[in-house]
């Protein structure tokens, strides 16, 4: 007979990490066909600029979760409860009483964190209460061992296991890695027009590399965020790189895969709090790009230093820029990281494998 579990997680929309994860559990065969499943979708704001924020439409959206969580622990009788869990913000809140019910019902309870800032949150005595609660006797899945820490004061280590994330293949064509001479180099960054995100810090790079006189171009795709358009636009314009600086707007599907298939190197210069398992990186290593980004959470667990990409300090823009010109300098350079990062790629990242350590570790949680 199979273990009967309820997967509580975010889904699209928005589209961010934890709900394209929780998308791909939903939609796997692996996981629903050796398990009796059933799903609630955790997430109550369906768009960027609602995140964080309250107002009475986010009220009734919390109390239809409560109620089918309700629903579905009144009709059936669940084996375990594997749940995304929200570390802090309004969030953390809603996904506490949440616990509570589970806790009420008595469902053995697993948390996947893909996100973090329990250490600093924890720091409020009344949230220190919270997490001793939410944490009694629980187990933890992690993105990678880095983002231990976080939990540290809660769990041990002997309930924790770690599941790097895994995407799907989007490739649609043999990837080429031939250079031509005669062609820009073409770098691209791809997230939410986010300051901490190290857009600001990318086109102040920009305008250096611009005066070392190399052919480059940087291709910006993304929704507009807290970094807006006029400011985007405005910043551009006061650097005086409007003709290697292109914004494209939110691309998703094959036009995504496009700009995959036609740049040369992906920059991600994030300094984002919340930064846990980027899995645009994973992406650009599908795709055999070479990768210049940052440490925070998890992301040197994703690209190796010298070996995949470059890792820069943090909102240094004299480094970024130092480092695309040595991508656009070193077509040599460009290729053996892409080759290199897509070979990890395919040995560590893939949805398949991602599929199969997570159903090892159910198993492990449902028999412990």
């Amino acid at each position: 007979m199979k273990s009967k579990i309820l997967f509580i997680l975010h889904i699209p929309p928005p589209i961010n990490g934890a709900a394209l994860v929780g998308e791909y559990i939903k939609n796997s065969i692996q996981i629903n066909s050796y398990f009796d499943t059933d799903y609630v979708n955790l997430t109550a704001s369906f768009s960027l600029d609602k995140i964080n924020k309250g107002g009475l439409d986010k009220f009734r959206i919390i109390l239809s979760i409560i109620r089918n969580v309700l629903k579905k622990l009144n009709k059936s009788n669940y084996d375990l409860c594997y749940m995304t869990f929200t570390a802090t913000g309004p969030g953390f809140y809603k996904d506490f009483i949440i616990v509570l019910i589970l806790n009420l019902f008595k469902v053995k309870v697993v948390y996947h964190f893909h996100n973090k800032g329990i250490a600093h949150n924890s720091k409020k005595w009344y949230n220190g209460v919270l997490y001793k609660y939410i944490f009694k006797n629980a187990r933890c899945i992690l993105l990678a061992p880095s983002l231990y820490y976080d939990i540290k004061k809660y769990v041990n280590k002997e309930n924790i296991y770690f599941c790097p994330n895994g995407i799907p293949d989007l490739t649609q064509s043999i990837i080429s890695n031939d250079i031509e001479e005669s062609k820009p180099i073409r770098f691209l960054f791809l997230s939410n027009m986010l300051r901490q995100k190290g857009v600001l810090e990318l086109l102040e790079a920009c305008q250096i590399v611009q005066s070392v006189n190399v052919n480059f171009e940087c291709h910006f795709i993304g929704a507009w965020a807290d970094v807006t358009e006029e400011e985007f636009i405005s910043t551009v314009d006061s650097l005086g790189i409007n003709d290697i600086v292109i914004f494209h707007g939110k691309k998703y599907g094959q036009e995504k895969v496009a700009f995959f298939e036609d740049c040369d190197v992906f920059v991600f210069p994030t300094f984002y709090h919340n930064e846990c398992f980027p899995l645009v990186l994973l992406e650009a290593m599908q795709f055999g790009l070479p990768i210049i980004t940052t440490s925070e959470g998890a992301i040197e667990e994703i690209v190796i230093n010298n070996e995949t990409g470059i890792i820069v300090e943090q909102k240094n823009v004299a480094a970024l820029a130092e480092a695309m010109i040595n991508m656009i300098k070193e077509p040599k350079i460009r290729e053996d990281y892409g080759v290199a990062g897509k070979k990890r790629f395919k040995e560590k990242f893939t949805l398949s494998i991602f599929e199969k350590r997570l159903q090892s570790i159910l198993i492990n949680v449902l028999n412990n």
